[in-house]
């Protein structure tokens, strides 16, 4: 095996599929790249490789810093800027061998359901052409079509309400979100800081394990990383609830919605047969706060971009706009107004209203009280206690408690690129629907592509599963009975 000649057949890949548009900025072939496979190659020869994704090509979501690409997060106003830094992700990736396989297209600041809101264009999935094309979904699709198209071995991609896995589904690839706070932060341009969680992005689970193992740790410099006593008390907990071979998964009732494709539902119910035929048990569950919590999310993440996106004024961050800042008298008014897409534009809008003195009350406030009975319903059924919520373990009844959850990913197939042009802002929210729970309260949440028959667009369907705040380790290792039940 040469590590130089794979990572040569995923750069050509990337030019043969261009078309696709899931790189913003493709990797360069050029010396400082091949020399760093080279050197891969030789590390693997003399049995001396830094890591199991030592040489391998690694694409980057393009709202995570890098030194050597711009970092433009898909938005006009920021299509000149290269950050003087790494983000830490990616320097872990690259202390271990990794090599940047390029800067991924996206939705603008990771706003969007299918990646059509990028200032760079739509990125395009694999399954049709022309006005049959499909959504890659979003908001990490330019990662979702890369790895799927053999573009690269792996993306990096990040995670808010479901922007890793809906487009790992709508593409038949792997997507994992880890708990929040596992891979640092740092150096990732935030859209809801409370939400954002960086993900992986691959073919099949060893590698997202790969991935995953590379990035996992404490950093110093991100407030929202889990602490190593935090580390260390879910470590402990382990062995004490360590299973035997055989897992209890849960089935939420809610996730039984109205408008789930009927396809779907067929292969929800042979996932769950499978399970049950390995020796897997299987229990009804109920979350009552999932139809809430859709509605919940929309006001939070929201209220969070318009924070986090007031710096960008062509003062301090972002491209100036070169026309006379003097609408209203306000210096900044054109350069944000030109510089933001329209759903960025309306996000900002939606968040500043909530935040507003007279809404404040009915809606930010009313949505974290949402999210924390989100949080509550998940701790009700899983048999490990929230190790970042110490409580009584015998504090809800244990008869229907649960290790996992499985549940689809997403409630329909794919739409078409050109049915998106029509379709109201709220009809793409709601394409989050079965993903936003678990972003609400942290967990770690995984989908698969499971090829029972049928298919649909000739895909398999994405299948997800979801855990308690800090078993991650649960969740692949419970995708892979359901991939390989030889695992």
């Amino acid at each position: 095996m040469s590590l130089l000649r794979d990572a040569e057949r995923c750069l050509q890949n990337q030019l043969l599929h261009k078309s696709l548009n899931a790189f913003v900025t493709g990797a360069k072939r050029d010396e400082r790249l091949l020399n760093s496979l080279r050197e891969a190659d030789t590390r693997l020869r003399d049995g001396k490789s830094r890591s199991s994704i030592d040489g391998k090509l690694i694409a980057i979501k393009d709202n995570i810093a890098t030194k050597g690409f711009p970092t433009t997060c898909a938005s006009r106003l920021l299509k000149d800027f290269v950050s003087p830094f790494n983000a830490t992700v990616v320097e872990k990736l690259l202390n271990l061998g990794a090599v940047v396989g390029g800067k991924t297209n996206m939705d603008e600041f990771g706003m969007g359901s299918n990646s059509t809101h990028s200032f760079f264009g739509n990125v395009q999935s694999f399954r049709g052409e022309g006005p049959e094309a499909l959504s890659a979904g979003g908001s990490s699709g330019g990662s979702a079509v890369a790895v799927a198209t053999h573009q690269c071995f792996a993306a990096i991609g990040t995670d808010t309400g479901g922007s890793v896995r809906q487009p790992a589904a709508y593409t038949g690839i792997v997507g994992f979100k880890p708990s929040y706070g596992m891979i640092s932060r740092l150096g990732i341009v935030p859209y809801a800081n409370s939400l954002d969680t960086v993900g992986v992005l691959a073919r099949d689970i060893s590698s997202v394990r790969s991935v995953f193992d590379a990035v996992n740790g404490y950093d110093s410099q991100d407030p929202t990383s889990l602490s190593l006593f935090s580390r260390l008390r879910i470590a402990q907990q382990k062995p004490k609830y360590k299973h035997r071979g055989s897992f209890r998964v849960g089935i939420p009732s809610e996730y039984n919605v109205e408008d789930l494709d009927p396809v779907i539902r067929k292969i929800w119910l042979q996932s769950i047969s499978f399970l049950k035929e390995h020796g897997h048990s299987i229990h009804q569950v109920s979350l009552p706060s999932t139809k809430q919590a859709l509605s919940a999310y929309y006001v939070i993440a929201p209220a969070e971009a318009s924070s986090n996106l007031a710096k960008y004024d062509g003062v301090r961050y972002g491209t100036r706009d070169g026309d006379t800042d003097d609408l209203g008298g306000i210096l900044f008014a054109n350069t944000r107004g030109k510089g933001f897409g329209e759903e960025v534009r309306r996000r900002i809008l939606l968040g500043t209203y909530s935040l507003s003195a007279a809404a404040i009350d009915n809606y930010f406030i009313q949505a974290q009280k949402v999210r924390r009975i989100v949080q509550q319903d998940f701790d009700k059924i899983f048999n490990r206690p929230n190790p970042l919520r110490p409580s009584n373990i015998n504090e809800y009844s244990n008869h229907d408690r649960v290790d996992v959850l499985l549940c689809p990913t997403v409630a329909t197939s794919p739409p078409t690129l050109s049915s998106l042009a029509g379709q109201a802002p709220l009809e793409a929210y709601a394409s989050d629907i079965f993903t936003v729970p678990a972003s609400l309260a942290g967990l770690p949440a995984i989908t698969v592509p499971v090829s029972f028959e049928p298919e649909i667009n000739g895909l398999p369907i994405g299948m997800q599963i979801i855990a308690q705040y800090g078993d991650d380790d649960l969740v692949l290792d419970v995708a892979s009975c359901l991939v390989d039940p030889a695992s």
